[in-house]
């Protein structure tokens, strides 16, 4: 179901050229979403009704600025009581322009933010590798302690001190 509105407003934007206009209002949205506890309930919780969720969606929208065709579709997807799935449809989005464009989107996590020099060796690495320009949809996870993990298409590089943790960990239990 999620495709099928990602694919339906894809094609609303390229007949209207506002292709990255509704990609940059559609990743505001999201980033809003992932950042708030309140609005990620909103957006999940089927305890609310299409009212509330409409009333609620559109006081957020007003406020981040958010407006035209990303906006409507937005609205669309609460009046329809798909909200729940409001992620999923972003995220197939952002593949369908990716793809438009000729890019390639690389799953990031790190342990910390990375600074800006850091960012453009990243892409260029990646790109050097894919040989398509490369979106970068970073998530930080204290969790892996250190290093990097990259899934770039079915490709995936796991340098985190985690991993080499657990890894020790076994090689120490199967040499008891």
């Amino acid at each position: 179901m999620a495709g099928r509105y990602a694919t339906a407003l894809f094609d609303l934007a390229g007949e209207t050229n506002a292709i990255d206009a509704v990609k940059a209002d559609l990743d505001r949205f999201d980033a809003l979403v992932a950042e708030s506890a309140d609005l990620m309930r909103l957006v999940r919780s089927p305890v609310f009704s299409a009212d509330e969720q409409s009333q609620a969606l559109g006081a957020v929208l007003d406020r981040a600025g958010i407006d035209g065709l990303a906006a409507k579709f937005l609205k669309l997807v609460t009046s329809n009581r798909r909200l729940f799935a409001v992620r999923d449809m972003i995220r197939g989005f952002r593949e369908l322009v990716a793809l438009h464009k000729g890019e390639a989107t690389a799953q990031v996590t790190v342990a910390e933010a990375l600074k800006d020099n850091h960012l453009k060796a990243l892409r260029a690495a990646l790109k050097a590798v894919s040989g398509k320009d490369v979106d970068l949809d970073i998530k930080v996870d204290p969790a892996i302690i250190g290093g990097i993990v990259v899934k770039l298409g079915s490709r995936m590089v796991d340098t985190s001190l985690r991993t080499k943790l657990n890894a020790i960990k076994h090689a120490m239990k199967e040499a008891r």
